[in-house]
């Protein structure tokens, strides 16, 4: 055997490895082999130990939150299951209450919404289908196929909320939510609401049919001015039974719903809503294009009567800020006292002056119509307001309010914001300003203003120029 493979007592020697490694005998290695297994399996078996020492509490702690959760989620269901409404006695409500409108006095009361609701039970089988179409295309095209609640919609919602501020359950609502948020619940934005409308949502959804889910919406949901339910809304606007309705009014009457103060007091964007139905019940395939372009091209006519009813387009304007913080049910049947800026002796200064001076001044300008807003510069409070020259008067779309809603150029009263600006530079009120004919060119474009007398006035100092 060569010397370089001869085994030694204690080492094995290799020329081509730089390690010794320790040559001991087998029965040596034998006991050594036996004293590892053996701390191996007392290292598993304390391993195991500590690992069965530590599932325990994670197992109990775990059972333990299932159960509570378990109690909890069963008492809170049976806590908002007793607000579900009988869809066989939907007019047991609570007794209602006037909302009053007053001045800044709190004694010249402006507006009454009166507390009786009107209301007229209908069947399903009596709306029409253009109707329950327009809802479900526009609100929910889901409505037949899900649970009552949309989950991944509401976690959007919820995300997005989160990071960009909108409101809690901003467009992940079904047709089934809305009408437990408009119908049961308060309007009111939270997490805690949206939670307890998404456990009535689901026991609703339970309870009822999709039919009879439809039978309540349509009776309970608000159409605006005491309106509660779709046949009451059809007689009110359009002095026919819910029946009767064209598919250009069922398509307005379905619009409706989402902001009925809103849409009632401006009759443009009522019918880009309508419109907006008729094109959503186009993309379904529940109209064909031939009946949408018809049913469009037909002119909003809608009918609202207001009994008693004193600076009609301001108190309009306050009731729809409030039905934008409140809801349109505690606006309308809460009994709210409602204190607001307007200073009724100018008012009535207003009035008259529009009163005398507007068809004189109208004929010079060819025009048809008139408003007049004043304000108080310090606060910025509404002290008179004229909507047009006359409310009532269907012939000039009076009830449109040309002082919040039509768009205008400030003109002349955003002048003196411009002199002030002026001022702070260093000009005075004897710095002279030249009025004449000049080309501001900035984007590019010729821009030539000119007077409103078509003239021009040479130098001038700046406090000519601002009483001109």
């Amino acid at each position: 055997m060569s010397p370089i493979q001869k085994r030694s007592y204690g080492y094995i020697s290799n020329k081509n490895s730089k390690k010794i490694k320790p040559n001991r005998p087998k029965k040596h290695l034998k006991k050594r082999s036996k004293g590892l297994f053996l701390r191996k399996i007392f290292k598993k078996t304390g391993s195991s130990s500590k690992k069965r020492n530590i599932k325990k509490p994670i197992l109990l702690t775990g059972l333990t939150l299932v159960v509570l959760g378990f109690l909890f989620t069963t008492i809170l269901v049976a806590w908002a299951s007793k607000d579900l409404p009988d869809p066989n006695k939907l007019t047991d409500r609570e007794v209602a209450q006037s909302t009053k409108i007053y001045d800044r006095t709190g004694e010249h009361i402006l507006y009454e919404i009166f507390a009786d609701e009107r209301r007229t039970i209908v069947e399903l089988e009596d709306v029409p289908q253009h109707i329950i179409n327009g809802v479900v295309a526009t609100e929910d095209t889901a409505f037949y196929e899900h649970k009552g609640i949309r989950p991944l919609s509401i976690m959007r919602s919820v995300l997005v909320g989160m990071f960009t501020k909108k409101r809690v359950g901003s467009g992940a609502s079904t047709l089934t939510q809305q009408l437990v948020k408009n119908a049961i619940l308060s309007t009111e934005r939270s997490y805690n609401r949206k939670i307890k409308e998404i456990i009535l949502t689901i026991r609703l959804e339970q309870k009822y049919s999709k039919d009879q889910i439809l039978k309540i919406y349509f009776n309970e949901i608000p159409y605006g001015s005491t309106n509660y339910g779709i046949e009451s809304a059809a007689q009110s606007y359009f002095n026919k039974h819910v029946s009767e309705l064209t598919l250009a009014q069922s398509a307005t009457l379905a619009g409706l719903p989402k902001a009925p103060s809103y849409y009632l007091n401006n009759p443009d964007a009522l019918k880009t809503r309508r419109d907006f139905v008729l094109r959503r019940m186009y993309d379904e395939g529940y109209i064909t294009e031939e009946e949408k372009n018809s049913a469009q091209a037909e002119p909003l006519e809608i009918q609202q009567t207001f009994h008693d009813i004193e600076a009609p387009h301001f108190v309009l304007y306050v009731k729809e800020q409030l039905v934008q913080k409140y809801g349109e049910a505690l606006v309308e049947t809460g009994g709210l006292k409602v204190i607001t800026t307007l200073d009724w002796d100018k008012q009535e200064i207003a009035e008259r002056i529009v009163g005398e001076e507007a068809d004189e001044k109208l004929l010079e300008a060819e025009a048809d119509n008139v408003s007049l807003l004043s304000m108080d510069p310090r606060t910025g409070q509404i002290l008179s307001m004229i909507g047009s020259r006359d409310f009532f008067d269907d012939e000039i779309s009076g009830k449109f309010n040309v002082a919040t809603l039509g768009k205008r150029q400030p003109g002349s009263s955003f002048k003196p914001i411009v002199y002030t600006a002026s001022f702070e530079k260093g000009y005075t009120p004897d710095t002279i300003l030249y009025d004449t004919l000049t080309n501001f060119a900035v984007s590019g474009k010729p821009y030539i203003p000119k007077n409103y007398d078509l003239t021009e006035h040479g130098p001038l100092t700046m406090r000519q120029s601002l009483q001109g």
